[in-house]
């Protein structure tokens, strides 16, 4: 079996200063945050995208990334151990950047989900972000650094909606796909330049391409099943074939992997409770969080058209100036727990923040119809996410070990991933249920946002309650960080 480890370095306050950390948390943040970024980018231009090419499978424009994302997450994230966390990320990004170009250059709506699938390979960098921050900081840096990197998110947020709105509203959704390449460009540079290769790989080891194979395939075929179930019929042969043979492939990675030397996901790591627990939690809560932008976005862009759409129709720069307040409490959210999560349970953070967004988009469900209300559902909801957010990153570092930090990263943005595409793909079909197709695009009435928002509720209040699975553990301080760790 290969071994983990470390090479011989002294601590990094003795071999880097604070203004170098600092611009190696500057590429990191970029890294991490293109992923949300893009995200961002996506919804308020799947609106027009879904009107210019006359599909009602909009739904695609978002999941094909997360679809290859999910398949290939697993070989990016071994790579990382064989090869180094920063190789891997380069190799994630760049191959982020050629399917960025595909899709900004696609006259058709096939190659242009063509080009997302290539990009959506670039999902690996965040749990590769992560992995870094704790391998390169010093102690005194890894919480700070890892609540900056989520708080990032409250800044995409922030400043995401006015750039998206002033590309839409100016150059289209053209506009929008070549922002996503110039931005990808830029995170290659940044982390070819900035940051330091991480120490903690496995020497002599091999790439689990069975394990890869039938994890990567059987989340994937469950997850297309999700995404066609509308138009197959959720009771169809073809349907329930796609999910029986999907759990059929993913009980053989099971046995797979308790048999080969060098395991993709070591199950001796997944058995502890301290970490399928949290896994699990954030999973579900994370995962449902970023489908709620499925259901705002088409509600604030779709147009308003008697009888067949009740869309807020607003622009690009509108939906800007509305949703700031809200990013701006994703901030708050996201940084403050960088600072909590040193003197509070990991738990309650969690629990707090899934709750704070329950209520937020509880109060939603009835009151969406004006800027006010928007922006009244937003602030609180917006706390929350920041808050959850924030602490995923901490909570994993605080149940493994830095060896297994990479792949439980990777495990939980698998999760996320796979929960936020069955969350997103259920918003749709709940939609649908009270809309119109009109043209060859897919409108809603105001039934359906309110269904969609109910749904998101539900899944964010499950993601919630299962942190009540998680054992008490370790704290931030007394978790091992750092290269001399």
């Amino acid at each position: 079996m290969s071994q983990i480890q470390t090479a011989p370095v002294p601590p990094p306050e003795a071999t880097r200063s604070s203004t170098r950390n600092a611009l190696v948390v500057v590429a990191l943040l970029w890294s991490v945050q293109l992923v949300s970024l893009v995200a961002a980018l996506s919804g308020v231009s799947q609106a027009e995208v879904a009107i210019h090419f006359r599909t009602t499978q909009i739904a695609w424009f978002t999941l094909m990334t997360l679809l290859t994302g999910t398949f290939f997450l697993p070989f990016v994230i071994k790579a990382a151990a064989l090869f180094g966390k920063k190789r891997a990320l380069l190799f994630a990004t760049g191959l982020g950047l050629v399917g960025d170009l595909v899709a900004a250059v696609a006259t058709d709506y096939r190659t242009l989900l063509i080009g997302r699938g290539i990009a959506g390979i670039y999902a690996a960098a965040a749990p590769l972000a992560y992995a870094i921050t704790r391998d390169v900081f010093p102690r005194r840096w890894v919480g700070l650094a890892s609540g900056i990197m989520a708080g990032g998110v409250g800044l995409v947020a922030f400043g995401g909606p006015f750039l998206s709105g002033w590309l839409l509203d100016n150059h289209g959704f053209r506009g929008v796909l070549w922002f996503m390449a110039i931005s990808t460009a830029v995170s290659f540079l940044l982390v070819a330049v900035l940051v330091p290769e991480s120490p903690v790989r496995e020497r002599g080891g091999r790439m689990d391409w069975p394990g890869g194979i039938l994890l990567g395939g059987g989340v994937t075929g469950l997850v297309y099943a999700v995404g066609q179930g509308s138009h197959w019929g959720w009771s169809s042969g073809r349907f329930l074939a796609y999910v029986a043979g999907s759990f059929v492939v993913l009980i053989a990675f099971v046995f797979v992997e308790r048999r080969v030397a060098e395991p993709l996901f070591p199950l001796s790591m997944t058995r502890r409770r301290s970490v399928w627990s949290v896994l699990l939690a954030t999973s579900v809560a994370a995962g449902s969080l970023s489908a709620v932008g499925v259901v705002i976005q088409l509600l604030i862009l779709m147009p308003k058209i008697p009888t067949v759409s009740e869309g807020l129709g607003w622009s690009g720069t509108h939906n800007a100036i509305v949703s700031s307040p809200i990013s701006a409490m994703i901030i708050v959210g996201a940084v403050g727990t960088g600072y909590l999560a040193r003197r509070m349970d990991a738990r309650i953070l969690l629990g707090t923040g899934s709750g704070l967004a329950v209520l937020g988009y509880a109060i939603g469900t009835q009151l969406h119809h004006s800027a006010g209300q928007i922006i009244g559902m937003g602030v609180i909801a917006g706390l929350g996410t920041g808050v959850v957010v924030a602490v995923i990153p901490i909570m994993i570092i605080e149940v493994v070990t830095p060896e297994e930090q990479a792949l439980a990263n990777g495990a939980q943005t698998l999760g996320q991933g796979v929960a936020q595409i069955v969350v997103s793909q259920l918003a749709f079909v709940v939609m649908a249920q009270h809309g119109t197709v009109l043209h060859g695009t897919q409108f809603y009435l105001d039934t359906g946002f309110t269904d969609g928002l109910w749904l998101v509720v539900g899944c964010v209040t499950v993601g919630g309650l299962l942190a009540l699975l998680i054992p008490r553990g370790k704290r931030l301080d007394e978790a091992a960080v750092g290269q001399a760790a």
